[in-house]
This record gives C-alpha cells, structure tokens and sequence, in this order.
C-alpha cells in the first residue's frame, strides 16, 4: 500500500489535482453535487433564533428545480437552536446538524458530553458533530479517546455521528491517519476535517489522508464512512479542490450527502451564482 502520510508524495497528488482541467459541463456537475453536500453553518456566540431563522430562510430558498439545484444536506447548528431549526425545517429535507459534546475544544467530562449530546439528539437534532480531546489524543490516551466517540455513537443510535479530528492540532499527517482510523474503528459515521474555531482549519493536505484512511478501512471492514471538510472554504474553486479529492480517491459512490459534506458558511453564495 502507497504511504499515504508522506509529506512528497501528498503534495505531488494535490498538485496534480488541482491542475486538473474540467469541462463545463463537468465543472457544473461538481458545482451541483457541492450544494447538496454543504452543512449550512452557524456556529457564532451572537446566534440567536433570529439568526436561525435567517440560516434556515437562506438554506430553504436554495432549491431551484429549473436550474436542477438540489438543497443543501443540512443546516447546523448549536445544542439550544436545535428546536428553531428543527421546527422552520420541518417541511423540507434538510437535516439538522448539531455542535454537541465539548464543541469546540473537547475539554470536559464525558458525563457532560453525554448530556450535552442527549439534549441536542432530544431537541430533534438529526446528526451530531463531536469533536475529539486532542488533549488525550497527543497525550497517548487513545482508549480514552475510543470511549468517548463510541460512548457518544451510542447515543446517536441511527443517527449520524460526525466526529472532528481538528487535523490543524494534530500537527502530522501520521497523526491524522491515526486519528482518522480510531475514529472510524469507534463508531464515527463521518470524520470531519476542523471546527472551524482553529488554525489551519480544512486543508487540502489534511483530508487527501482522512480520505486514503476512509478507504484502507473500507478495504478492511467494509463499511463506508463519510468524509467532511469544514473550515475556511468559502468558495466554489476551493470547494471543487475537496470534492475532486473526494471522487478522485474514493469514487464517485462516495459523492452522496450520505457520504460526502462540505461544512460553510459563505460558501453557498459563491457556487450559486455560478451555477447556470
């Protein structure tokens, strides 16, 4: 199996994929496929009902059938603005994604992680963003870290538990291909990129071994994990540079929402207006 953490050999394939030529027809596809895979965000200390109700308002007026774009997968959220956005998106398809269990920084006990998560999972939340104590993670303590995330899923049941690894903390790619392996092996549904709270956040780099992880499990087990980038994308050809990765390294099976997502934003403003 290539090494897929070598620094040269990262930096050799996301060069050639970004000088990847696309057609326009391809360009519009990967565009269209973008919008139903983003996580419409709001993670700021202002948010209120008012500013869910604007995140929700934004994430409804996406669909437009006549220019085939499909909504977006799902409107994200803190714990206490799941019932805001649960009841304004309550006629669509859209999920509600929330920020549960220690977001953004891991640091508290796990029976308050737990509780935290029930309230959201209670509050009719349809998927869950964790996030991993890198504290423990670079300090060895990887049963403690397993016990989280699979305490958590536990929770979840059905319901998608996104677990973020925070790869700008990690510092190694050999870090994050071990994070990304715990992660999955303990339960995670997807493994996402940054809370978007740390810099860097999302990088090319980060997630080309998130995705290779994604498929040494898949040869392994076989069972499909999702993958999301969050962080600091905020437009279309940044987006697309993901997304090729995405389908270049795991296939285009994997270009669904249910196992492909993109955390923004300011994203959905500049693909829209780009898509004809």
């Amino acid at each position: 199996m290539t090494n897929y953490t070598d620094q040269k050999y990262i930096a050799l394939q996301i060069a050639r994929i970004r000088k990847q030529q696309l057609n326009s027809d391809q360009i519009q596809a990967a565009l269209r496929n973008i919008v139903a895979a983003i996580d419409l965000t709001s993670l700021n200390a202002t948010d209120n009902g008012g500013h869910i109700k604007d995140l929700c308002e934004k994430a409804l007026s996406v669909e437009n059938p006549g220019k085939h774009i499909p909504p977006v997968a799902a409107c994200c959220v803190y714990p206490n603005l799941v019932g805001w956005a649960k009841d304004l998106l309550k006629s669509s398809d859209i999920s509600v994604a929330s920020v549960a269990g220690g977001f953004p920084s891991g640091q508290t006990h796990l029976e308050i992680k737990k509780q935290e998560v029930q309230f959201a999972l209670d509050q009719g939340a349809d998927e869950i963003d964790m996030v991993i104590s890198r504290g423990k993670f670079l300090a060895g303590q990887l049963d403690e870290v397993a016990t989280e995330i699979s305490t958590l899923k536990s929770l979840c049941r059905q319901k998608h538990l996104k677990v973020i690894l925070e790869t700008g903390e990690l510092k190694t790619a050999e870090n994050v291909k071990k994070a990304s392996l715990l992660a999955m092996h303990s339960g995670a549904d997807f493994i996402k990129t940054s809370t978007g709270k740390s810099q860097p956040a999302a990088t090319p780099e980060a997630f080309f071994v998130m995705l290779h992880a994604i498929r040494e499990y898949f040869d392994e087990t076989g069972k499909k994990v999702g993958a999301k980038a969050a962080g600091g994308i905020s437009d279309a050809e940044t987006a697309l540079i993901y997304q090729q990765l995405t389908k270049e390294i795991l296939g285009e099976r994997w270009l669904s929402k249910s196992l492909f997502r993109i955390g923004a934003s300011k994203l959905l403003d500049d693909i829209v207006v780009k898509i004809k």
